[in-house]
């Protein structure tokens, strides 16, 4: 595959970053961003779902940001997994709210989602794990996690649905041969191990699998277009899949997902509820809530 490689300056008037793609991503992206222009959505977070459905049927292929030996920004709309097609599709959603059809305003927003604090500084810079994500793009204005406000002003009503994950990451420092880019450096390892022991003891709320059978009505806050991260209680992790959800036509909660079930990018026909049943490791999802 022949990969283009464009600097470009972008995201602040000293900023510089590499980005990887192909003609046909940059087509892509171009003409996705025509259509959304056009797009009449009721709120702006309906350019999710919009955005969703037009990515089905991608592939979903694993490790597409693995591809360089230095971290550049990968624009890849061929190949998704659950991670980059929340990100493509937060990206394009973001430049059509900004009243933009550019590319390079897609890569600047790409980026400041997908990096810490917005900037590609080496491989660990990256938003590896779902909490770091989280973290990050609040900081920037990009998203919100309203359940944990409700938690921290004692909302109790809404408290009865929700728990608490008090987070424990290491999986990444403790299984260094899994990712090529840590392999053999000692450096990223530490800088990696550093990032996780930062983040122990930090807490997410997330609404447990039990709960997400009950109707739109008693889980009204959670919207269309809304980013689902299914959390996990598999040591070293916080988070295993995330998509976007949906409220289906039989009124129960559903996810627009790249699935490495399916091989693509789908809508499950299966609830939430009956989806995660399947996956004993799955404690519920946290709810995270873009601004656009």
């Amino acid at each position: 595959m022949f990969f283009n490689t464009l600097a470009v300056l972008l995201w602040g008037e000293r900023a510089q970053a590499q980005v990887t793609y192909t003609r046909q991503d940059s087509i892509k992206v171009v003409e996705l961003l025509a259509a959304g222009a056009k797009y009449k959505y009721a709120v702006k977070k309906d350019l999710m779902t919009f955005y969703g459905n037009k990515l089905k049927g991608v592939p979903y292929v694993a490790a597409t940001l693995e591809v360089n030996k230095t971290e550049r920004l990968i624009v890849n709309l061929r190949e998704l997994d659950c991670t980059t097609f929340v990100e493509t599709v937060l990206a394009l959603a973001m430049t059509t709210s900004q009243g933009s059809r550019k590319w390079d305003d897609y890569c600047a927003n790409l980026m400041k989602i997908r990096y810490r604090n917005g900037v590609i500084s080496g491989y660990p810079s990256r938003n590896h794990y779902f909490l770091w994500w989280v973290e990050s793009n609040r900081r920037l204005g990009i998203v919100e996690t309203p359940m944990d406000k409700d938690f921290s002003r004692g909302n109790l009503s809404k408290q009865r649905i929700y728990r608490q994950q008090k987070i424990n990451i290491n999986w990444m420092s403790t299984h260094t041969s899994a990712y090529p880019m840590l392999k053999n450096n000692a450096q990223f390892i530490r800088e990696i191990a550093r990032h996780e022991k930062q983040s122990q003891g930090k807490s997410m709320m997330y609404i447990p699998q039990v709960n997400l059978g009950l109707s739109k009505q008693k889980m009204k806050w959670v919207e269309n277009g809304d980013i689902l991260a299914i959390c996990t209680r598999k040591k070293g992790l916080d988070t295993t899949h995330i998509g976007i959800a949906v409220w289906g036509d039989d009124g129960k909660l559903h996810l627009l997902n790249a699935s490495q079930i399916h091989k693509k990018v789908v809508l499950e026909s299966m609830t939430l509820k009956e989806y995660m049943s399947h996956h004993p490791s799955q404690l519920g999802v946290w709810v995270v809530k873009p601004h656009l």
